[in-house]
């Protein structure tokens, strides 16, 4: 059974300010949690239906009905299982290799679809503006499906670290230069702007390296590309030529 305290604590973790000032955040569905078990995020308490993570300790893990779930989810069709983790400390930038730059996205879906591309793509340094959405908002967790245990992510003043940076720095522009014609070094940052205003004009200023993904189709109306899905694109044309 779910206490009446604990029940308002896990449904304030959905808003920011409550993250941050129990440092703790959720995450919800087997296969996130299994991930999250075998990394280094600390379990607080598991809330399941069924008799399953043996491998937790039984002091830790909470036997719950459906309808107490019901009450701490914020899926739509909630899963059988939710997890409060403890949030770890920011580890230190990795400035070697190829940087991913993430300039005030803020649709959840969309970071964490991101994150999982660059587990995939191995970028294992994931820098986001001070705007962008919180990697702990449930929603990202969700999307994440477990990649959020395997790739770095900090929080920073993007202008000031790209001003700092001593790597070639890299942006997507409709009037940039092709990305299939452009020869990709392996070592960079790759800067992805807001999904409704692209890369803020602050940052282009910085940004030495324009790139475009064009458009094929009869008659170029398509406006841009969702930014999760021009990410994509990028870092698969930057590993291609690796």
């Amino acid at each position: 059974m779910v206490s009446k305290n604990q029940i308002k604590l896990i449904t304030s973790l959905q808003q920011k300010k409550q993250r941050i000032s129990h440092q703790l955040f959720f995450a919800e569905g087997v296969k996130v949690i299994q991930e999250l078990l075998d990394s280094n995020f600390e379990l607080v308490n598991l809330y399941t239906t069924q008799n399953d993570f043996n491998e937790v300790a039984e002091s830790k893990k909470v036997l719950i009905e459906e309808s107490d779930l019901k009450k701490i989810t914020a899926l739509a069709s909630p899963n059988s299982c939710l997890a409060v983790f403890k949030i770890p400390s920011e580890k230190k930038i990795i400035k070697s290799g190829l940087i991913l730059a993430l300039d005030a996205v803020r649709d959840p879906g969309n970071l964490g679809t991101i994150l999982r591309l660059c587990d995939w793509f191995g970028i294992h340094q994931l820098i986001c503006s001070k705007d962008a959405v919180d990697i702990y908002n449930p929603k990202v967790v969700q999307a994440t499906m477990g990649s959020i245990a395997r790739v770095n992510v900090n929080y920073v003043d993007l202008e000031q670290y790209i001003t700092d940076s001593n790597l070639p720095v890299f942006g997507t522009f409709m009037d940039g230069d092709n990305i299939y014609k452009t020869q990709l070094p392996q070592e960079g940052m790759i800067v992805m702007g807001n999904e409704a205003n692209g890369i803020s004009i602050g940052i282009e200023k910085l940004i030495s390296n324009r790139l475009t993904i064009p458009r094929f189709g009869m008659l170029q109306k398509t406006e841009s590309l969702n930014v999760a899905t021009a990410t994509a694109i990028v870092l698969s044309e930057f590993r291609r030529l690796s």
